[in-house]
């Protein structure tokens, strides 16, 4: 059969439809959970096997539907995680007036309250911020689930610790790792330092500050992994603060810094090559033979 120039547009148009529809309703629904084993310098024994959950990119609810984060929440509860931490975005900055907003807030951090973990912790990013960041921070601590903004709390478990500190989204907010990070707590023999940053280019920045010299551990969001990623050609747009430092796993030094793609979605409802992702990250004391890729 010949192919007119009428059957290639016909051809060209169902495959477009398809591929919206796909990027849509299939793969934006599609949660990858990916593991790892992450080893830190000084990780107390007592943490060995300490199960981190990170969950990032929300952005509830202009597409990101509340039963699809019931899901997430429900599939974190299934693995029963020692910590989650989230990494901002929980809502979306939109015209919607400020009342409407606070409903979506309240909303977000209610079903994120169902999380069965005891220690729940989050930092906001850039649209938390601009739609009102005490907002986003008064619904997350009324569901237990406390909000660093340049500050720090130690994470305990059989005697031992280690840090974990949040600093300010560092398009929309005040970063201050050395207030989040003050030289009481750095470098201390057997307390890493975790730093929760919603954006992750934010990490040169950090690694030029004294504070930033003691983080082992660096998770943030933001990117959602460039939402839309073409083949040879890759993500079509980044933001701010998430241009550099994309998706997935970065090493300077003694610091670790992993973007996590988020689950939600913004300016549309679309991902391609770029499913929603949970991260699973099991601790490990690091030693002289401990080696990772």
């Amino acid at each position: 059969m010949a192919i007119t120039r009428r059957r290639f547009l016909a051809a060209s148009v169902c495959a477009a439809a398809g591929s919206a529809l796909y990027a849509g309703e299939i793969e934006r629904h599609w949660i990858e959970f990916t593991q790892r084993e992450v080893y830190l310098p000084g990780l107390p024994e007592a943490f060995d096997g300490f199960r981190v959950v990170q969950l990032s990119d929300i952005h509830l609810d202009e597409f990101t539907e509340p039963s699809f984060l019931q899901k997430a929440v429900g599939r974190i509860n299934a693995i029963n995680p020692d910590a989650v931490f989230l990494t901002g975005d929980f809502i979306t900055l939109s015209p919607l007036a400020k009342v409407v907003l606070k409903g979506v807030a309240e909303q977000c951090a209610g079903i994120l309250g169902h999380l069965q973990c005891p220690r729940r912790y989050a930092c906001l990013g850039n649209h938390d911020f601009l739609a009102g960041g005490a907002m986003v921070t008064d619904a997350l601590a009324t569901c237990g689930i406390p909000v660093l903004r340049n500050s720090c709390v130690a994470i305990e478990r059989d005697g031992a610790r280690f840090w974990l500190a949040g600093v300010e989204d560092p398009l929309q907010g005040q970063p201050d790792p050395e207030a989040a990070i003050p030289a009481s707590i750095r470098n201390l023999p057997g307390e890493p330092v975790v730093l929760l940053c919603h954006g992750p280019d934010y990490v040169d920045t950090l690694l030029k500050k004294p504070a930033g010299q003691s983080v082992s551990l660096m998770l943030s969001g933001h990117t959602h992994g460039g939402q839309i990623r073409l083949p040879l050609i890759g993500p079509l747009i980044l933001p701010p603060f998430g241009k550099k430092y994309v998706q997935g796993w970065f090493r300077f030094g003694n610091l670790q810094l992993h973007v996590n793609r988020g689950i939600g979605t913004v300016d549309l409802p679309l991902r391609l090559n770029c499913p929603p992702e949970i991260s699973v990250m099991t601790l490990r004391v690091q030693s002289t033979s401990s080696q990772q890729s």
